[in-house]
């Protein structure tokens, strides 16, 4: 019998592979995109490994380790004389402050094997004082070809001319506006340096690189030499480890996305035994027990699970192989992955694994089936609405743990004054308590559907008959619109939480460049002050500069109260006497205690460090002092972190004549007229115009710092969204796969509303709407969870992050997951409306 009943099972799935691929359809997908995982893991891997070394192919060996003195200048020639080298390259790189900037300025032969940059206007320099730029310095320093400025660098320290011979080309992502290229030899003797970084050795064609290994190891004894190879292979691996890195982070998403994968598995399949309890009780009637039919179930979720992770497998490696493919084709360099077959039958087997596991609980229930339901006219049964006591109290207990892993975590949030923190412990007790929380919702979710839809569905209940049928068809089969819902809620949590925790992030990195990186520029001086002049021309460069904001810094002011000194800084704090009213950024900026718009002519503004060290809050009344000379000023603010350009004291202008400090301005910040790269470029012209080629002055573009971090948080961000978006992504597959099989069991009940009046747009609108509500119900639990998820996320990290919910973002996420989930299930609404009326009322169920 066992035999007779296994056979009947899995050949009637044999004889219908759409209605197998359906059933299994999340687990293609979670193999598809584990498998893809892998392959695009590969990919990257190898990716990097053939193309972002720093070494040239044709270096065959390396003389240098970071771990030991460097060779010396003296070394390079001794290794050129030895017998098989066809060129020694010796790498170094010193900064260089030249009137009005910096430079970077590293040797590089220019040209031959050797070489890693390109000259595309005027020569490569060869002699001592000559450079070459890349166009985005050209650009930022205002030099051109036949420029001459000049500079120290290395063990130079009077200044010495810098003539601008040529431009090369670099890559525009590592052109950072401060790249300058010479000969080692005119390098080492311009800066007088004494020693290199490292020397590249290219070995005469038919030489063995050992034998010439061994001859440079006896000239310059004492230094380690590496094969050309071995170092490039060393650097690989390097950025390949990072690569590691970030897919340790990418497989933590994509279990959670198999993990939803089963989930909708697991309801599928209650739905597929639902539509055949007649045949199943028509098996017990013959004589088939429990056990038997729970056998059978289960091979044929195993053979589900093979399918799907066949497809699934396959469908990645034809597509892991023709990306690349059509990428090189197009011009970018992107390398195929290998053949990974023990991987692909890991993924074959764990798809079958898992899907035995989700099709389980289902089978259980469906063997219990009495051999009386063989005499039901229909061949489904209705679902069950309610939870089993073992499920709800299994569900309770589970909450009560999330809660209390939940206050394990707020209590042990970082305390507003300290200093140390570990957030090791409280980051674990969090991710315990979401896990809890989410299985709790996994048990407890039929209970939850109904409250739930009486509120998301009491708009769609005043539209008419067609609204009040669709909050019905799902109220009427809870505990399958919980188990599609949940993955849903699953996918909105996670993307609420990222979205929050990206928002919170961003607006912490604008303060922080609020305090760093106040405007788009800033110039100093090493003599301590600006020459005269220097802020008027520059505040009459109206045309490339939007504001131009002066200030005056003093490091020596001490606290005082009384006779007393406050704090313990010997040599006083660091104040300023910076205008935030006129910074545009001043709204970024956030207090402790206090107001920043209180600050005036004795009121002062301390950052966190100032207020610890000298025993201050916002109201209290102490006195600045400097030379003898006292000022007494109220606190109107304290600042959570540092003070802009690292303040210790915000004063007024007005307090700091008081205190003797000079009339000249220390600094200037100004900001560009026009956005983009041209208005900063015009900017840093005009700012160099006004400085006029005094000496000493430097000139930094605070707004490539700025680029850089908002491209880091949105690169985070967007990485995030799209590893979390794997799970949404299963969660619509899960609403599509629901919905089209429910049709199947609800074709009499389709037909009968078709033959009492209602027509096939009605029909299709009336599946549609409930399809959506799957959404609607996932979308509203996953964000009352993930809001107050993302923000204890927040404060476990310890990063001092505002709580910030963006409300358009996560509007537009319910929004479109709603969506989503509705046209996951046009399909088969549209299948149920061609439905004949009497056909469907023939159909047996």
């Amino acid at each position: 019998m066992r035999a007779t009943v296994l056979r009947t099972q899995t050949s009637a799935a044999a004889r219908r592979p759409g209605r197998l691929i359906l059933t299994g359809l999340a687990i293609l997908v979670a193999s598809f995109v584990v498998f893809g995982t892998v392959l695009v893991q590969q990919i990257t891997e190898r990716t990097v490994r053939d193309n972002l070394s720093g070494t040239p192919a044709a270096t065959d060996l390396v003389i240098g380790s970071t771990d030991v003195p460097p060779p010396t200048v003296r070394d390079v020639p001794a290794i050129r004389a030895v017998p098989g080298v066809a060129e020694a390259v010796a790498r170094v790189s010193t900064g260089v402050s030249i009137g009005q900037g910096y430079l970077n300025l590293q040797a590089d032969p220019g040209t031959g094997p050797l070489s890693t940059i390109r000259v595309i206007e005027g020569r490569y320099p060869d002699q001592p004082g000559e450079i070459a730029i890349t166009p985005r310095t050209a650009e930022r320093l205002g030099l051109s070809v036949g420029t001459t400025t000049t500079g120290t660098g290395g063990e130079l320290t009077t200044p010495t001319r810098l003539t601008v011979t040529g431009i090369v080309d670099a890559d525009a992502d590592a052109d950072a506006g401060y790249d300058a290229y010479a000969p080692e030899s005119a390098v080492i003797s311009w800066a007088r340096l004494t020693a290199v970084e490292r020397v590249d050795v290219r070995v005469v064609p038919g030489t063995s690189t050992e034998v010439v290994r061994q001859r440079v190891t006896a000239a310059v004894a004492g230094q380690p030499i590496s094969t050309g190879a071995e170092v490039r292979q060393a650097e690989a691996n390097a950025a390949a480890e990072e690569v590691g890195k970030l897919f340790i982070l990418v497989g933590i998403f994509v279990s959670i996305a198999v993990v939803a994968a089963a989930l909708v598995v697991t309801s599928t399949f209650r739905i597929v035994f639902a539509q055949r309890m007649r045949q199943l009780a028509l098996l017990r009637a013959v004589g088939a027990n429990r056990s038997t039919l729970v056998g059978a179930l289960t091979a044929e979720g195993a053979l589900t699970g093979l399918v799907a992770g066949v497809v699934g497998v396959g469908s990645a490696l034809a597509l892991g192989y023709a990306l690349p493919a059509i990428l090189r084709a197009s011009g970018t360099a992107v390398s195929s992955p290998g053949l990974p077959l023990a991987t692909a039958v890991s993924v074959v087997v764990g798809a079958i694994v898992v899907t035995v596991l989700a099709v389980l609980a289902p089978a259980f229930s469906a063997a219990r089936v009495s051999p009386l339901e063989a005499l039901r006219a229909a061949s489904t049964t209705a679902g069950r609405r309610g939870v089993g006591v073992p499920r709800l109290v299994s569900g309770l207990l589970l909450a009560a743990g999330a809660v209390l892993a939940a206050i394990g975590t707020i209590s042990q949030l970082p305390k507003p004054e300290q200093l140390n923190y570990d957030p090791t412990l409280p980051l674990l007790l969090l991710v315990a308590s979401g896990g809890l929380a989410f299985f709790a919702l996994v048990a407890l979710g039929p209970l939850l559907v109904r409250p739930v839809l009486a509120v998301v569905g009491w708009p769609l209940r005043q539209l008419g008959p067609l609204g009040r049928m669709a909050v019905g068809g799902i109220g009427g089969a809870p505990r399958r619109a919980a188990a599609v819902s949940v993955v849903v809620a699953l996918g909105v949590t996670l993307i609420s939480g990222v979205v929050i925790g990206g928002a919170s992030l961003q607006v912490l990195t604008d303060r922080e460049m609020a305090l760093s990186a106040p405007t788009d520029f800033e110039v100093t001086s090493n003599e301590g002050t600006l020459p005269a002049g220097v802020v008027t021309r520059a505040e009459a460069e109206r045309a490339a500069l939007a504001r131009v904001v002066p200030y005056r810094r003093l490091d020596d002011v001490t606290l005082l109260r009384g006779s007393d000194r406050l704090g313990n800084v010997d040599s006083g704090y660091p104040t300023n006497d910076l205008d935030l009213a006129a910074l545009p950024t001043t709204g970024e900026l956030d207090v402790a205690q206090g107001s920043l718009a209180d600050r005036g002519p004795g009121r002062i503004v301390v950052n966190s460090w100032v207020a610890r060290d000298a025993g201050l809050r916002a109201g209290d009344t102490v006195a600045l002092a400097r030379d003898g000379r006292t000022v007494d000023v109220r606190v109107a603010a304290v600042l959570p972190g540092d003070g802009p350009l690292h303040a210790g004291i915000l004063a007024d202008r007005a307090d700091l004549d008081r205190l003797g400090a000079p009339t000249a301005y220390t600094g200037l910040l100004a900001d560009a007229a026009v956005a983009g790269e041209d208005g900063r470029t015009a900017g840093v012209r005009a700012l160099r115009q006004a400085i006029g080629g005094a000496d000493g002055v430097g000139l930094a573009v605070l707004a490539d710092e700025r680029d850089r971090n908002d491209a880091l948080v949105r690169t985070l961000v967007w990485i995030a969204v799209g590893l979390v978006g794997l799970t949404v992504l299963i969660a619509v597959v899960g609403v599509g796969s629901t919905t089209a099989l429910s049709v199947v069991e609800r074709i009499r009940e389709s037909g009968l509303l078709r033959a009492i009046g209602l027509s096939r747009t009605g029909l299709r609108t009336m599946l549609t709407v409930e399809s959506g509500l799957y959404g609607v119900i996932g979308a509203t639990i996953g964000l009352l969870i993930g809001v107050p998820y993302g923000w204890l996320a927040i404060r476990t990290l310890g990063v001092n992050a505002p709580l910030t919910v963006p409300v358009l973002p996560l509007v537009g996420l319910f929004v479109t997951l709603v969506g989503l989930t509705a046209l996951a299930g046009v399909l088969p609404a549209r299948r149920a409306s061609r439905v004949s009326p009497v056909a469907a009322l023939g159909a047996d169920g």
